[in-house]
């Protein structure tokens, strides 16, 4: 592909017509991360935080993320997700919190706005819940992963 989809031909931003394209299973993975202060990655181990459960309060918007992706991104087709799955890891060097969203649809359009919006809302909730306390914490490497469907076939990020 070599040119910009959501723009016509006379160069007016416009929404995508997927009226035509086949349904297709379609999956996207993406991934990023939260880096923060060790203290604060203890807090929200031991469920030492105020506001309770961090990593489950930010599964469930990082859900919503996705749900909403085409009220926050203007051009994005709203879809019938079947699937949003948000998992968290814990790393130790540097200390983060590690997101990962797995999206998936039967529709005319992929996914991976979803997936990518999925993970920055459950980051940003963790920053939300936890800025009290760290002001300082960083989002970082939010990428897509992956995407599988649609006329495109496949599509894995290369290490």
């Amino acid at each position: 592909m070599n040119k910009l989809t959501h723009f016509n031909k006379e160069g007016e931003a416009h929404m995508v017509n997927v009226g035509e394209k086949p349904v297709s299973h379609r999956i996207a993975v993406a991934d990023g991360r939260i880096r923060m202060q060790a203290e604060t990655l203890k807090l929200i181990q031991t469920g030492g935080h105020k506001k309770g459960d961090v990593l489950g309060i930010a599964r469930i918007a990082g859900i919503m993320g996705a749900k909403k992706t085409s009220e926050l991104v203007p051009l994005c087709h709203p879809l019938a997700l079947t699937s949003v799955e948000v998992e968290f890891d814990i790393e130790q060097a540097p200390i983060a919190i590690y997101c990962k969203a797995t999206v998936e649809t039967h529709g005319q359009t992929g996914v991976e706005m979803e997936a990518l919006a999925a993970v920055q809302v459950a980051l940003l909730t963790i920053y939300d819940m936890c800025k009290a306390v760290d002001r300082g914490m960083i989002l970082q490497d939010i990428a897509l992963l992956s995407k599988t469907g649609g006329k495109s076939g496949t599509w894995t990020r290369k290490p």
